[in-house]
């Protein structure tokens, strides 16, 4: 946690804090007997030094004096110094500090105040906390300066704001160090728990037979990129999921759309609900009566699930990750659906590089699946290079758009591709054939997973649905001992085989 410490910037940081403070006829949050009994505490036991700093760092100090006092006592440490009355004194007179602190007699006076440091852990924490209140206050603020200033834009104003809190946010959030004991621990918790399931799965089902059986379900904490070319189907893949998470499974999902608003999705939900064409539900064309009433039956699960749309264009990494953990938190939400990554905007200062700003984006995708211990299926373009090459014209990792992050991110890519939409095959048993290509699984087989893309109601189906009962031989998950995307060396493991 510890970083350079900008004296200049603290104060000036400082007098803000003071002049909000001051017009609230208020103190700013401070514990300041709480950072003696913490100073006096690492002269005591300096063994408690590296877990401190795990915690806090000079900045969580009101008083400047304790800041260099900490930083001295960090200078030890991190030369593998002693850390006592003597080596702390001796430390701050020769970064020029110890009369300004208040001379040999204060540093005595600190270590004389404790008598032990049973509960340094504790107050540590309650500094950082105070740290917290006191940038927070800092913030707001700026927020209000700026708020004042015609020549901000206000969608900058909101992103720096995020951006400030998201890293706050972060710093505030730690996980320690476990032995091994306690993760079996859980490990076997969470074993008992599968074995009651009656589905074989350990994640949150995609509603998707044969993906699932594969997969083994979405599962906690992983990043999941689904990547096509553009008129593949990835909205209606993760759709159709969505739905199939919500409707027939229960499972609270959040779909985020930056491409398509909320009453667009909901119409092809309604397509592919009620089974009605697309110029009724879309266009204005006249419906009888037993199709309105087809519309009142079959939507009736649909408009009780527990799925939650939000199509906020342009939405930040910062915005999203704020609704993400509200999503989890008050609707208990499961997995959450993003259409699609490229379409999200990144940190304000990478705004025009845009390799490294998507980069940014993946990664912090990736922590928030982590922080929030649920599935994030984020959708992906890919380059025009699978345009260009020869053959099937096979989408491959090299192929996912923008940046070489997004690969290394993700925990699974899948790629999605139909050769009837290059015209590659004149079979009509094949029409809507789809290759769901797994490419890269990090914890298990890579291998295509064979499903059906329905045009007229825009929705994704197992090989083996009973509407397409005659084509059902063309299923079955065919996998391979190797992740080289494509390649003929390919060997067909029947581990999967349905």
């Amino acid at each position: 946690m510890a970083k350079t410490y900008n004296n200049k910037g603290k104060q000036n940081q400082d007098k803000n804090i003071d002049s909000l403070a001051l017009d609230m006829g208020k103190k700013p949050p401070q514990a300041l007997d709480i950072e003696e009994a913490v100073l006096g505490a690492l002269m005591l036991e300096p063994h408690a030094v590296p877990e401190t700093l795990e915690i806090i760092n000079a900045e969580c100090f009101y008083k400047e004096s304790h800041r260099k006092i900490f930083n001295a006592i960090k200078s030890l440490s991190d030369k593998h110094y002693p850390v006592d009355l003597l080596t702390v004194s001796d430390e701050l007179k020769r970064m020029g500090d110890l009369e300004m602190v208040g001379g040999n007699a204060f540093i005595t006076q600190l270590s004389m105040r404790i008598s032990s440091a049973a509960h340094l852990e504790y107050h540590s924490k309650l500094l950082l906390q105070k740290y917290i209140q006191r940038e927070l206050i800092s913030i707001s603020y700026d927020v209000q300066k700026d708020s004042f200033d015609d020549n901000i834009p206000v969608d900058d104003l909101l992103d720096a704001t995020q951006q400030k809190i998201f890293t706050l946010t972060d710093r505030n959030i730690k996980r320690e160090t476990r032995p091994v004991r306690s993760v079996i621990e859980e490990a076997i918790e969470e074993l008992h728990t599968n074995q009651l399931r009656s589905d074989g799965l350990s994640g949150v089902r995609s509603g998707y037979t044969g993906l699932d059986k594969v997969t083994l379900g979405w599962q906690p904490s992983d990043m999941v990129i689904l990547a096509a070319r553009p008129s593949m189907g990835k909205t209606a893949f993760v759709l159709t999921m969505a739905r199939n998470m919500a409707v027939d499974h229960q499972i609270p999902v959040a779909f985020f759309s930056l491409e398509m608003s909320a009453l667009q999705l909901v119409k092809r939900l309604m397509i592919s609900e009620t089974g009605l064409s697309s110029d009724k539900i879309k266009g204005g064309k006249k419906m009888e009566d037993y199709e309105w009433t087809q519309i009142n039956t079959r939507l009736a699960q649909l408009i009780k699930a527990p799925l939650y749309i939000d199509d906020t264009p342009s939405l930040s990494i910062y915005e999203f990750r704020s609704k993400a953990r509200r999503l989890v938190l008050n609707a208990g939400v499961k997995a959450i659906i993003i259409d699609y990554l490229q379409l999200m905007s990144g940190p304000p200062e990478l705004r025009g590089m845009r390799e490294q700003e998507v980069s940014a984006i993946s990664r912090s995708l990736k922590a928030i699946a982590k922080e929030l211990n649920i599935p994030i299926i984020a959708l992906s373009q890919l380059s025009r290079a699978v345009e260009t090459r020869g053959g099937n014209k096979r989408p491959q990792l090299s192929d996912l758009r923008e940046s070489g992050a997004i690969e290394q991110d993700a925990d699974i890519v899948i790629f999605i591709h139909r050769q009837d939409y290059y015209g590659l095959t004149e079979d009509p048993a094949q029409a809507g054939v789809t290759d769901v290509i797994i490419a890269k699984h990090r914890n298990g087989a890579v291998c295509d997973v064979p499903m059906r893309f329905r045009h007229s109601e825009v929705k994704f189906v197992d090989m083996n649905d009973p509407d397409f009962s005659g084509i059902a031989s063309h299923g079955g998950v065919q996998t391979y001992s190797s992740k080289l995307n494509g390649s003929a060396e390919f060997i067909p493991n029947s581990d999967f085989d349905s």
